[in-house]
């Protein structure tokens, strides 16, 4: 029994954890507990060096002077402040506005608005309640099926995974050894690609099913021009200029320049164009754009502003991301200080909410160091290492199985959880089989994100649980009565969106492009490659030996050149050798 116990300690500990955590227990609990007994007990097996769990102090000490986890509450801060400034509400009104007048444009509209709030805020649950809220009353009073309105609800909150400032991001950077901006960078064109299947699937419904996403009636538009028009011509002129505008500015950028960083700063010259023109038209009274034109530039300037402020400082370089989410911060507090939206009430619960979010992660990361630290001192990572890198197929065999497995998991665990338990794991074996680690970080965030929709444990579905209504009502503007949302109804609307997901992460493996990984690996040297053409290299006539036959003085071109030097000295040890 001993002898099985040392020869399988790293996949009892393992399996000790999965059940732990199917028994209910807290996870940074259940990491812990599993780490210090089985800790304890390959002591007394002596397949652990007692000294080897010494260095849990210096870890913990670790965590603590740890700058990136900064990120976390600033990042936490913002998204709920900006819930509370009233900046998603104007969104939704003026896209869905837009967006109206076609079939399934207030569900396009709640899909670009969860893209902008995601790469605002970062935090899934302010973007899911906040929308929940504001547009799924108006969803349900226009007809909208309630499978297509929640599925839409809480896939586009769920966008606040993977589109920067992500928490999942910070994360996985932390636990893979890698700079947060890097995944940034990474994620940046994979969010918005996603965000554009989201798109592509409300399109093909209100083409199947043109009844389960209608139109905006004419009379709940209510943005108009006098003569009763939309004013949709002027906006899109002004959005034709903008994109020229910016086009024409990321043609004058140095070949090189990043992708990430042409997009972000060519769309602050185009958004600086129309703020512009807005500006100037309203000032001068011209009469240039419509209300529709001005409504919508205006309520897209905060949000793309608070964007660049965060994003833009950090890709430009300007600011490390804990330094972005301390501006994003302190520009949301602005914001919602312009708004009158805030006040000291609303101000202390966004802090309590931070802090118990920002405690409850930094406990799992505990939780999870303690486990991983008796876990390599049981040969953990060289089972997990055997075992994956014996699969048949490669690296690609490598990331299909790693995908299902975090698929499987995140029935039940959260991407804190996963990113604590199976990062670690899984991430030295996929630096060792060659795989960029960047590239890998983005593809697991992009397959983490499903753990948010998972029926029946998926957290964005219990958000909008917790605003969708659970009687039946009567509907305040239309006076007519509105049924129930169902948490079968949330269920089932979930399922065409985790299976996009999953397309996502197929095309991530089959595109490894999407994933920016700025890598850029200068030339190797070869040692002895650069020995041998120095030896073919044509040599200088030596110089005169002393009269007492000693080695030649050494001359100021022999000082001058230290890879001769080397040389010799090379030479002379090998000619020492018996």
């Amino acid at each position: 029994m001993t002898a099985f116990l040392v020869a399988n300690l790293a996949p009892i500990m393992f399996g000790s954890l999965i059940v732990f955590l199917l028994f209910g227990y807290p996870v940074a609990f259940s990491l812990a507990a599993c780490g210090l007994f089985f800790g304890f007990v390959g002591i007394e097996l002596g397949t652990i060096n007692p000294a080897f769990l010494q260095s849990l102090p210096l870890r913990m000490f670790g965590i603590m002077q740890n700058d990136t986890l900064l990120a976390i509450p600033f990042f936490t801060f913002m998204g709920l402040i900006l819930e509370r400034s009233g900046m998603a509400e104007d969104l939704l009104d003026t896209i869905g506005q837009l967006f109206g007048p076609i079939r399934g444009g207030l569900a396009i509209a709640v899909i670009l608005v969860g893209a902008m709030l995601a790469a605002t805020t970062g935090v899934v649950a302010a973007s899911v309640i906040s929308m929940g809220l504001i547009s799924l009353p108006i969803m349900l009073r226009y007809g909208y099926d309630r499978r297509v309105a929640s599925g839409v609800i809480a896939a586009s909150g769920t966008l606040a995974q993977i589109i920067p400032p992500s928490l999942v991001l910070i994360i996985l950077a932390d636990q893979l050894g890698k700079s947060v901006g890097d995944l940034y960078a990474g994620a940046f064109v994979p969010g918005f690609v996603l965000t554009g299947l989201y798109v592509g699937y409300i399109l093909m419904v209100s083409l199947i099913k043109p009844t389960f996403v209608p139109a905006l009636p004419a009379e709940a538009r209510t943005i108009r021009e006098d003569d009763g028009t939309s004013g949709l011509r002027s906006l899109g002129i002004l959005t034709v200029l903008s994109v020229i505008a910016a086009v024409a500015f990321a043609k004058t950028r140095p070949e090189g320049t990043p992708l990430d960083e042409k997009i972000v700063v060519s769309m602050c010259v185009g958004v600086g164009v129309a703020f512009f023109a807005a500006v100037l038209n309203k000032a001068t009274k011209l009469g240039l754009l419509s209300r529709m034109a001005e409504r919508v530039t205006f309520v897209l300037i905060p949000p793309l502003g608070l964007i660049f402020l965060v994003l833009g400082t950090i890709f430009l370089g300007i600011a490390t991301p804990t330094e972005g989410g301390a501006m994003g911060a302190m520009g949301a507090l602005v914001m919602a200080i312009a708004r009158r939206r805030i006040d000291f009430k609303l101000l202390r619960q966004a802090m309590d909410s931070t802090m118990k979010l920002s405690c409850f992660v930094l406990f799992i990361l505990v939780g999870a160091t303690v486990f991983s630290l008796a876990f390599q001192g049981a040969d953990g990572p060289v089972w997990v290492e055997h075992l994956l890198t014996g699969l048949p197929g490669g690296q690609l065999g490598f990331l299909i199985v790693v995908n299902i497995l975090v698929f499987l998991l995140a029935f039940f665990l959260d991407f804190f959880e996963l990113a604590f338990i199976i990062v670690p794991l899984v991430g030295p074996v996929a630096e060792k089989m060659g795989i960029d680690l960047v590239w890998f970080g983005v593809l697991l965030a992009v397959n983490m994100q499903t753990s948010f929709m998972h029926p029946p444990f998926g957290f964005a579905l219990f958000y909008l649980r917790s605003v969708a209504p659970v009687d039946d009502y009567t509907d305040k503007v239309t006076k007519k009565p509105i049924k129930k949302v169902t948490i079968e109804q949330i269920y089932w609307g979930s399922v065409p969106f985790v299976l996009i997901q999953i397309i996502m992460v197929g095309l991530i493996i089959a595109f490894p492009g999407i994933v920016s990984t700025n890598t850029t690996k200068g030339p190797t040297i070869d040692a002895d490659k650069v020995l041998m053409q120095m030896e073919k290299a044509p040599k200088a006539d030596p110089a005169p030996a002393g009269a007492d036959g000693s080695a030649p003085a050494t001359t100021d071109s022999d000082k001058e050149d230290p890879m001769k030097g080397l040389l010799e000295s090379i030479k002379s040890d090998q000619g020492k050798k018996p």
